[in-house]
């Protein structure tokens, strides 16, 4: 695997890409897109959802929009000119 991986990024002109960094990007947008953590969990072939909710527990939606309500906490929004 480690070959053919190695020639496709040297075809698309690419370098130092991890292929464990591909894993955790589609995990994330997994995630993101509001996949079920079980069903990410199957997929990254975890045996089970505890190891997938260590990892990735920061990257679920309501996670995500806690945070960006804290971040828009006291914050005007311009008004359009």
């Amino acid at each position: 695997m480690r070959t053919g991986y190695a020639t496709a990024l040297r075809r698309a002109g690419l370098s130092g890409i991890h292929i464990h960094q591909i894993r955790h990007t589609v995990a994330v947008r997994m995630l993101a897109a509001g996949k079920p953590i079980e069903q990410v969990s199957q997929y990254l072939g975890h045996s089970n959802t505890s190891v997938t909710q260590k990892v990735y527990a920061r990257f679920l939606p309501e996670h995500l929009s806690d945070a960006a309500d804290i971040l828009n906490f006291g914050m005007a929004v311009p008004k359009k000119r």
